[in-house]
């Protein structure tokens, strides 16, 4: 009797541990989702993903690619551009306003002729 007892007891101090662990857990990964959409990161990274998203809109607007560019940020650019390029048949990189004719062929206007690039 009195080692079924402590067996029976035992038992439930090991339920209420497994289900006060659970809810640590559980807390612990709310917490993260929360902490993740309240940090500044996020917000900025947000500005960001805004700003790409009205370049990719508009083809009138500049993408500037410079020499000194890590790898990522010029795939990023120069892959808006293609796409603006084919989405709209023009796009203005560094500048320069680039078109794409019905060839699949891509110019540019300078002093008034298509040059070819």
């Amino acid at each position: 009797m009195y080692i079924s007892f402590i067996l029976f007891f035992t038992f439930i101090v090991i339920l209420i541990y497994k289900y006060l662990l659970s809810k640590k857990s559980a807390n612990k990964q709310l917490y993260k989702f929360k902490s993740k959409f309240l940090s500044n990161e996020f917000n900025i990274e947000k500005i960001f993903l805004r700003e790409e998203e009205k370049t990719f809109l508009n083809p009138d607007i500049s993408i500037n690619i410079g020499i000194y560019e890590n790898e990522y940020d010029i795939k990023k650019k120069s892959n808006i551009h293609r796409a603006r390029l084919s989405k709209f048949k023009k796009s203005k990189l560094n500048g320069d306003m680039i078109f794409v004719d019905d060839e699949q062929k891509i110019f540019k206007y300078a002093k008034g002729k298509k040059k070819y690039l």
